[in-house]
């Protein structure tokens, strides 16, 4: 396939994803032609296929939605598995219509790199927008691995997650444990903030901590330890007593505030696997919390919108000795960005 064809089955297989579990009844083709209807302003197969929906494909999304409704009783909830789920603290109207747009790719910036990095970006005639003094907002698929000039000089990193900064307070020389480190990106943010600290970063999978050891490069960072941990067992046979300052857990979870990016993953997420995260991250917090000094922070975080995940699992943290200090939901949709939850919280006794 030529590049072209490429972009266009891209769009349709993603598109058709976003319709999730919805209209299961109707044809594959007929699918096909509503969710382009949803995602786009002009499509050849909605012209092909549905030929009377063609004449509004540049109606708002809203209008869209009315006009499915009318045809086929369709309602913006039918995509998303378990909608009634959902956090009452979430806007969910606007949050489901979002997931009929392709989410933006968001950077941030290293200390002292946005002249640069704005230079070259424009010299490569690739859009962009500033959010702030580090993060730039461009375009889904924008080839920024092209532009030599500018490797490890920024981080890929959604806005949200970004945003996570907010709720982290490292101060001088404290010991800091990003439990569910992944390949860094928090422990990124903690090194920006204070650099100072004594980094503990673990996770279960080595592939993906091996990930972090070539950012961490990239980012200067020489000084932290590393170690695999399955935080789902006792972790006292590897960390013995040692107690932290400090705890991250950016716990695994459902990804629904993410299904925007990743609209694959909506139509076999069931009750039973929302289930399996709930108790999952129980089992993490369990024995984590008893490492977080007293009168020290723990941070949740989630990419899930599911109360189950989030308020309920924070209200398990306060039963445990932890008062919450704030605790939000860092909606993107509005910005083509993913929602996240985060809070921080004291440990007490």
């Amino acid at each position: 396939m030529g590049s072209k064809d490429r972009k266009v089955a891209s769009r349709l297989i993603y598109n058709y994803f976003r319709l999730g579990i919805a209209l299961p009844e109707l044809t594959l083709e007929t699918r096909l032609a509503i969710s382009e209807f949803l995602c786009t302003s002009s499509s050849d197969f909605v012209k092909l296929l549905e030929p009377a929906l063609h004449a509004s494909i540049e109606e708002s999304i809203e209008n869209k939605v009315l006009i499915l409704e009318n045809l086929y009783r369709f309602a913006p909830q039918q995509c998303f598995p378990l909608s009634e789920k959902i956090s009452i603290r979430i806007d969910k109207s606007s949050f489901l219509l979002s997931h009929f747009q392709q989410r933006d790719l968001f950077i941030r910036l290293r200390p002292k790199t946005e002249g640069l990095v704005v230079a070259a970006l424009e010299k490569n005639n690739i859009e962009f927008s500033k959010l702030g003094q580090v993060t730039l907002k461009l375009q889904n698929g924008s080839q920024l691995d092209k532009i030599k000039e500018i490797a490890g000089r920024y981080e890929v990193q959604d806005l949200s997650s970004q945003r996570v900064i907010d709720f982290l307070n490292p101060q001088d020389g404290e010991s800091w444990w990003d439990a569910c480190a992944a390949s860094g990106g928090k422990s990124l943010l903690l090194n920006e903030l204070n650099p100072t600290i004594q980094l503990l970063v673990s996770d279960l999978r080595g592939s993906i901590l091996r990930n972090l050891d070539e950012r961490f490069d990239n980012a200067g960072i020489r000084i932290y330890r590393k170690k695999i941990i399955d935080l789902t067992k006792d972790t006292t046979h590897i960390l013995g007593n040692e107690k932290f300052d400090g705890v991250i857990v950016d716990a695994p979870c459902s990804g629904s505030g993410t299904w925007g990016r990743s609209p694959e993953q909506m139509s076999p997420f069931t009750a039973e696997k929302l289930n399996y995260y709930y108790q999952l991250q129980r089992d993490i917090l369990d024995n984590i919390v008893s490492h977080v000094k007293i009168g020290k922070s723990l941070v949740y975080i989630t990419c899930s919108v599911y109360t189950e995940e989030n308020e309920n699992q924070i209200e398990y943290l306060t039963k445990k000795g932890f008062r919450v200090e704030k605790a939000n939901y860092l909606e993107g949709s509005s910005q083509g960005a993913d929602t996240l939850f985060a809070a921080l919280l004291t440990r007490l006794t």
